[in-house]
This record gives C-alpha cells, sequence and structure tokens, in this order.
C-alpha cells in the first residue's frame, strides 16, 4: 500500500493508504491525535456504529515513532461521516473550534447537496415548462397561420371567381 499526505489538522500531517484498486484508507489514530479525542474511545465507537463498524480495516503504515505498524483505518469515504459524528465535549479545546467549523461546514455541505439537488430540479422543471409553453405557442401561431392562410387562399378564390364571372363570353356559334 502507498502513503500519501491528504491534509494537515492541526499541525499534524494525517496520511492515507492506497491498495491496488485505488481505495484510500486514514489510519483513526492520528486523526483522534490531531482533534484531541481519546483514540480508544473513538475505536470502541467506531466498532459499535452499525455502518462504520463493517467499514474499519487495518493498514500498515509508519507510525509517528517512525515504527511499521498495523493501524485502524477508514476508508477516505467514511472518515468525514465519522468525524462529523464526534461530541465536541470530548475534543481537546484547543481543537474544539476547528472540529465545530468542521462539523458546520457537514451541515452546508449536506445542505447545499440535498436542496441544491431539489433547487436543480425545480429550475430543470422550470426550463421544461418554459420549453413546452414556447412550442405551444409556436403551435398556436401555426394554427392561426394555416386559418390566416385558408382565409387567404378563400378570399383569392373569391376574387378570381367573381373577375372570371363578370368577363364576357363570345360566342362564336
Amino acid at each position: 500500500m502507498d502513503k500519501q499526505v491528504i491534509t494537515t489538522i492541526n499541525g499534524i500531517e494525517i496520511s492515507a493508504v492506497h491498495d491496488e484498486n485505488n481505495n484510500f484508507f486514514v489510519p483513526v489514530k492520528p486523526i483522534c491525535d490531531a482533534i484531541g479525542v481519546n483514540y480508544e474511545s473513538q475505536y470502541a465507537k467506531l466498532k459499535d456504529h452499525e455502518i462504520l463498524a463493517s467499514t474499519i480495516v487495518l493498514s500498515t503504515m509508519v507510525a509517528s515513532d517512525g515504527k511499521q505498524r498495523e493501524m485502524v483505518s477508514l476508508p477516505l469515504e467514511f472518515v468525514y461521516g465519522w468525524i462529523f459524528t464526534i461530541n465536541t465535549k470530548n475534543v481537546s479545546e484547543a481543537a474544539r473550534g476547528s472540529v465545530l467549523r468542521y462539523q458546520l461546514e457537514c451541515y452546508n455541505a449536506l445542505y447545499r447537496h440535498f436542496a441544491g439537488s431539489l433547487r436543480r430540479r425545480v429550475e430543470e422543471n422550470e426550463a421544461e415548462i418554459a420549453a413546452l409553453k414556447a412550442v405551444n405557442d409556436a403551435i398556436s401561431r401555426e394554427k392561426e397561420a394555416k386559418a390566416d392562410r385558408r382565409k387567404a387562399e378563400e378570399h383569392l378564390a373569391s376574387i378570381r371567381k367573381q373577375r372570371l364571372d363578370s368577363c364576357p363570353v363570345l360566342d362564336f356559334n
């Protein structure tokens, strides 16, 4: 597994490893250390969590002491949700503000995602309604144009009939 630094939290580099399928896994302990929460209690909560428990893997990484260790890790896509569940009362005073900001950003991201998709659907529906109205207007104008043409052709036929009826007829018999 290859290691890659993905972010820095409170001066601590957070690395992820990726496997041969390019799945990224992030060790839990460095994040706990960075935000000042107890690793053992977070690990216990992860094991009890219905969703997160099934995603836990052991990744071999170089620890902060330079030694290779097996570390409890989560797939990258689950790390954000896990941090979102951390009770900020259990976070160090120094990290509390950043965790609260992160959690607030999570709320905003969820809102933007769900409300944004709803807003996009409303906008798409409004655009479709406007396009349907334009098609309907064009059909109405086309019908009016056909009716006007029919009237004009009838009027032309009437003029021609009058002209032909009023012409003298020559009879050579």
